[in-house]
């Protein structure tokens, strides 16, 4: 009976193929070969957030007038709907903090050199659009918190020059944060951005795939001067177990976290109510809000908030592009090394510092 079933699967789906692939596919074992969990529990936290959120729309009703009463009814009458809307929030925040983890141990091991520039390109937009799902589904509660956080964020793309206005205009559906602007951010977050994310993240695992995984410069370094020094392990089982039980994990800090921490829901959103004192975005995004609020009013005669957005934009497309500038300088290697460390210094104290502040 296996027999039969192996021989129709092989002539459908070209099941030697992809056996021979598993059987033949390793990963290179070193004293850093943890960071490669990282890409995967990502990956796991994202399918977690599409289980728990195709869950979620069973009761979500995306109106102004029924949203909040909608989740009010979700996490207090449905059974485990409290359970099921905590685990769909912390995995979010949880899923940006690896995805942002993911990017600069890539960066620190230099995995994004040549010929690898375009998987980092695809991972820095797949970050991009990680942070995009936190932005869009943080409104859809349709809370105080979230609705002025929202009105924030879109101001401060309508400080942009020229076309600041009409993007403003495109995600709020109009002059003001409205029902219209909820029912864009719904369909951004349950159907554009998944569709492009699961695209991405096909050609990310591709590129992988096509380029193998990198090692760092000082152990490529030693197997090329070592070849007897190289070790690697089967993908399929020792590295795909390694990871599961990685994911075992991650499943049950988000379990811990969702039963004993379980999200708040807050107050409904007033827009005629004065918005609320010390008001901030989520935490992904603090260490942004605090520098812009540390830029003065006027530069010049340019106002300070669209130079800062200016200048974070800018910085953002340089990171982007990053492999494209270094080359093969070991001197750049060293800058570029050291710009990353200063920059998850500054992104960590910047949160920090906006956290606590009053």
């Amino acid at each position: 009976m296996f027999a039969r079933v192996r021989d129709w699967m092989e002539e459908r789906l070209g099941w030697n193929e992809i056996q021979a692939f598993l059987e033949h596919k390793t990963v290179p074992i070193h004293n850093r070969s943890y960071w490669y969990f990282l890409g995967g529990i990502t990956m796991f936290l994202f399918m977690v957030q599409v289980g728990t959120g195709m869950l979620l729309l069973l009761y979500y009703r995306p109106t102004a007038n029924d949203a909040f009463e909608s989740v009010q009814y979700i996490v207090t009458q449905v059974k485990f709907g409290w359970l099921v809307r905590s685990i769909h929030s912390w995995s979010a925040n949880l899923m940006v903090a690896t995805a942002m983890a993911h990017m600069f141990s890539v960066l620190f091991l230099g995995a994004y050199r040549k010929p690898r520039e375009l998987t980092w390109v695809s991972g820095m937009i797949l970050l991009f659009l990680v942070m995009g799902f936190g932005f869009s589904g943080y409104l859809l509660p349709w809370n105080t918190l979230a609705y002025f956080a929202t009105k924030v964020g879109t101001d401060m793309c309508g400080q942009l020059p020229v076309i600041g206005k009409p993007i403003m205009i495109f995600l709020r559906g109009g002059e003001e944060v409205s029902g219209a602007t909820l029912t864009r951010f719904f369909g951004f977050h349950v159907a554009l951005l998944p569709g492009i994310t699961t695209l991405l993240i096909g050609v990310h695992l591709a590129l992988i795939q096509r380029q193998g995984m990198s090692v760092p410069r000082s152990v490529e370094k030693e197997w090329w001067e070592h070849p007897e020094q190289k070790r690697e392990m089967r993908f399929f089982p020792n590295f795909f177990l390694r990871e599961m039980i990685a994911w075992y994990i991650g499943l049950a800090v988000l379990g811990a976290l969702a039963a004993f921490l379980p999200w708040e829901l807050g107050a409904k959103a007033d827009p005629f109510a004065p918005a609320p004192a010390g008001i901030k975005p989520e935490w992904y995004f603090l260490s942004v809000f605090q520098t812009l609020k540390f830029i003065p009013a006027k530069l010049w005669f340019l106002d300070g908030e669209l130079v800062g957005i200016i200048l974070f934009g800018a910085a953002a497309a340089a990171w982007t592009l990053l492999p494209f500038f270094e080359g093969q300088s070991e001197k750049r290697r060293k800058v570029v090394t050291g710009v990353g460390v200063l920059v998850v210094s500054y992104i960590v104290v910047m949160t920090f510092y906006a956290y606590f502040a009053k």
